[in-house]
């Protein structure tokens, strides 16, 4: 269906959507282009209201109406771009300037023709226009510019590169695109930029990862793909402290599918995990509470010398949320483990825990109790 514009966008005279609208002294909006066209003929009253005009009159730009145009005419289909853009040429030609068709921010990117710097302003004004308005976002996703936007993932240059994918993150905002998303190969360019793209970029791909798996088929997709576990894994290892958060983050969403722990295990996630979390990043004891849930994050947590004293100094000094994952991981440690259970009880974990029965967090006080009953003997071991 082609896209209706508002009766206000288009020329009293000319009857098409305006390009340059300007305000006559008797109030009224026109199309520059028209409204000089009828000046200049010798006319000194308004189309419209049929008053008089001065001998020289003043045109007016009318901002606000030309930037709303603009927006609707981002993504319009074909036809109605090159009607927008048709009257703006004839009025430079008509000046005797050579001025090029405009192009559209989405034309932009698609054009073998498009500078560097004309792609990143097109990609910051899509990513302006989409980070708030759910309609904006639609008509990207139905006007086909998702492909467009993954080849500038798919370039060398880092600025090109961050700034797609913040345009995607932004996309991925509604469920239905997160689909759609991973359906076009989203997955794989952002591996890929995980595996070699600048800081930035890889941090804002994490982050891509974690908006994507936010839908449950997504988590199994993410993790079922080559080398997306290990990506993150990865930039655990080697990342600064933001990647590392956003790697965090991705690996722990994408955890909450069952499948996925066993794979990040395996990648080995567990101990770049631990060493995080003795640096005081908390999301990552958040991932260790899902890992500790499957048997082989168990074993890997119990072959890291410390890991208990770490979780225990959660305990004393972390936020509520890091408390909580803390006994989390606890409690599923020193239920699996004889050694991880003495262990715990010579770090004073049993005292800590005694002194958070009471705390006004339901979930801290459960895993407290929880973790009082397995530390005095009062649990079964599984």
């Amino acid at each position: 269906m082609a896209t209706q514009f508002p009766v206000d966008f288009k020329c009293p005279i000319s009857l098409e959507i305006m390009s340059d609208p300007v305000i006559l002294s008797s109030g009224h909006t026109f199309d520059r282009a028209s409204i000089q066209r009828w000046l200049d003929a010798g006319h000194r009253t308004c189309p419209i209201s049929k008053l008089p005009l001065p001998d020289h009159p003043s045109l007016i730009p009318n901002h606000s109406l030309r930037s709303l145009i603009s927006t609707y005419t981002l993504l319009s289909p074909a036809k109605l771009q090159h009607q927008y853009h048709q009257h703006h040429h004839q009025y430079h030609h008509h000046r005797q300037q050579r001025h090029s068709q405009p192009q559209t921010p989405v034309s932009t990117l698609t054009s073998p023709a498009s500078t560097l710097e004309s792609k990143l302003e097109s990609l910051d004004q899509l990513t302006r226009l989409s980070k708030r308005d759910a309609a904006f976002r639609a008509k990207l996703t139905e006007s086909g510019a998702v492909s467009a936007v993954l080849k500038c993932v798919d370039s060398e240059e880092p600025r090109l590169q961050e700034k797609a994918l913040t345009l995607l993150l932004n996309v991925s905002l509604d469920d239905d695109n997160k689909v759609g998303l991973v359906a076009e190969g989203a997955i794989a360019r952002i591996v890929e930029v995980l595996q070699g793209g600048s800081p930035n970029s890889r941090a804002v791909a994490a982050t891509m990862l974690t908006s994507l798996a936010v839908v449950e088929v997504n988590k199994a997709t993410i993790g079922a793909y080559p080398y997306a576990i290990r990506a993150l894994v990865s930039l655990l290892r080697d990342g600064k402290s933001r990647e590392q958060k956003e790697a965090a983050t991705a690996l722990y969403t994408i955890c909450l599918f069952p499948d996925n722990r066993r794979r990040a295990v395996e990648c080995g996630a567990v101990s770049f995990l631990i060493r995080i979390a003795e640096s005081g990043l908390e999301r990552a004891v958040e991932v260790l509470g899902l890992l500790a849930k499957c048997k082989e994050g168990r074993e890997e947590m119990e072959r890291f010398n410390g890991c208990v004293g770490i979780l225990v100094r959660v305990l004393e000094n972390g936020s509520s949320r890091g408390v909580q994952y803390a006994l989390l991981t606890l409690n599923s440690l020193c239920s699996y483990s004889e050694r991880m259970r003495v262990e715990a009880k010579n770090e004073r974990a049993l005292s800590l825990c005694v002194g958070l029965v009471e705390d006004d967090n339901e979930g801290i006080r459960k895993n407290s109790s929880n973790l009082v009953q397995v530390l005095s003997g009062n649990h079964s071991m599984s």
